[in-house]
């Protein structure tokens, strides 16, 4: 697996994930102010972007593990994102329906390097389990 086809692949992904974001956001905004549509709208988005990120994107098992630390993957995204939008809406008068759209550009890159490298990492599940053979015979040398 390539990183260049994880990247195409991470690409597919964050367009679902935009979309799925981008709907589930202007739902919202006919509820609550764009602040809280937002940061809803974000966090289950990316309950379903780290679904789609093991199985598509990189092709590993989701753990426990990778599931509590995949916010950390989205924390600068977040940060920008958010600070994009106030910036696109209550400074330059932006739309508040498109500056989402806007602001989640130039958080791609970032989130791809945190990304793979998170989901990555091999759990404890994921690494081979030692050997049960008597000491002797794990070097390969015959006990008795």
């Amino acid at each position: 697996m390539t990183v260049r086809g994880q990247l195409i692949r991470f690409a597919l992904v964050g367009v679902v994930n935009t979309g799925t974001y981008y709907g589930c956001y202007l739902v919202l905004l006919t509820w609550l102010p764009y602040g809280a549509a937002h940061v809803a709208a974000f966090v289950l988005s990316m309950i379903g972007s780290f679904f789609l990120n093991s199985r598509f994107t990189y092709r590993t098992r989701p753990t426990w593990r990778k599931f509590l630390l995949f916010p950390l993957t989205n924390a600068a995204n977040f940060t920008i994102t958010t600070s994009g939008v106030y910036l696109l809406v209550d400074v330059l008068h932006f739309s508040s329906r498109y500056a989402p759209l806007i602001a989640a550009a130039a958080a791609i890159p970032i989130t791809f390097v945190v990304s793979r490298t998170i989901m990555l990492r091999p759990d404890a599940a994921d690494r081979p389990a030692p050997e049960s053979a008597p000491v002797g015979q794990r070097t390969g040398h015959r006990t008795g």
